[in-house]
């Protein structure tokens, strides 16, 4: 009969409206099919990794370290968001399906974490699904005070999140050291007092305390509420120049955190998000190694840690 819909044909609505390709696309597939997959972590590669290189230059590379998909930096830790903007939506769609890549999201702090909309009606036309920004916001709370100043961060960010629904995007905060959103607790405060699919922790174990045992327990506490997550840890650091060996303690397999506790944790969590390899070289927009095919094979270098981690979760 006209106007009726049977349950087959609701969901099949449901998905064909969903993000195609990505998180939210993949999480509703996933549950209209019931299917359980052995759990594995889906990369995806930031570019300013590759320091100011060409786009197309990293979507050649992207496939090589394992990512489908691609997160795109602006200046000043890259610039291909910029290019981006010189390049134009369909050229740039023809490049990401040149090479069979998909774009994941937009890291750009530099638009702050209330002027995102025009970001997330970029990421939306490129079929990308997430916008990440730091908090900033007031430093040195406690207690009481700390609580009040994120409820009315939380209430100040409403509108962003009703955009993000709208436009079918997710915007994922990422912790930041001396940030507002930055322990453990100011994440789960930050989650509770602004319930939403479509926000969500960029985590960036880097900025916390590490603590392996702390960290997993977050991840997990988390839950679905992690969108984004950064194979990342602090080393010796990413704000002073340091010799090469010494800046790379960053990156998974280099430093003293023992990824395991973490990946058992998403796991658990049955995490569908995307993982990121990531570290901040000295200065911030140069490649963390002098060639494309070098910062590739870093990469998988930190790659392989992360899947024999993965094996003992």
């Amino acid at each position: 009969m006209v106007g009726q819909v049977n349950r087959r044909d609701f969901n099949k609505r449901v998905l064909g409206a969903a993000v195609s390709g990505g998180v939210l696309g993949k999480l509703f597939a996933a549950e209209a099919n019931g299917s359980q997959k052995p759990f594995s972590l889906n990369y995806i590669v930031a570019s300013c990794m590759y320091g100011t290189l060409p786009l197309e230059t990293i979507l050649q590379e992207t496939p090589k370290t394992g990512a489908r998909y691609l997160e795109i930096w602006a200046k000043r830790h890259g610039d291909q968001r910029e290019q981006i903007d010189q390049l134009g939506v369909e050229k740039t769609k023809r490049l990401f399906d040149q090479y069979n890549v998909k774009l994941g999201s937009f890291t750009c702090f530099k638009y702050g974490l209330f002027n995102m909309q025009g970001e997330m009606d970029l990421v939306a036309q490129l079929d990308g699904d997430m916008v990440i920004c730091n908090s900033g916001g007031p430093r040195g709370l406690k207690g009481a005070e700390l609580k009040s100043a994120i409820k009315k961060f939380a209430e100040k960010l409403k509108p962003q999140v009703t955009a993000a629904e709208e436009k079918g995007v997710i915007i994922g905060l990422e912790n930041h050291g001396g940030g507002l959103i930055n322990d453990p607790d100011t994440q789960r405060w930050m989650m509770e007092a602004l319930p939403s699919k479509h926000f969500g922790m960029a985590l960036a174990p880097y900025h916390l305390a590490q603590n392996e045992s702390e960290i997993a327990k977050l991840i997990t506490d988390l839950g679905e509420r992690l969108v984004h997550f950064q194979a990342w840890q602090h080393g010796m650091g990413c704000m002073k120049k340091l010799p090469k060996e010494q800046e790379l303690l960053q990156l998974p397999g280099r430093g003293d955190l023992d990824f395991v506790p973490l990946l058992a944790a998403l796991k658990k969590i049955n995490y569908q998000s995307r993982t990121e390899i990531f570290m901040h070289p000295v200065p911030r927009g140069i490649p963390i190694h002098p060639t494309a095919e070098q910062v590739t094979a870093e990469i998988n270098r930190s790659r392989a840690y992360l899947e024999k981690c993965l094996k003992q979760a």
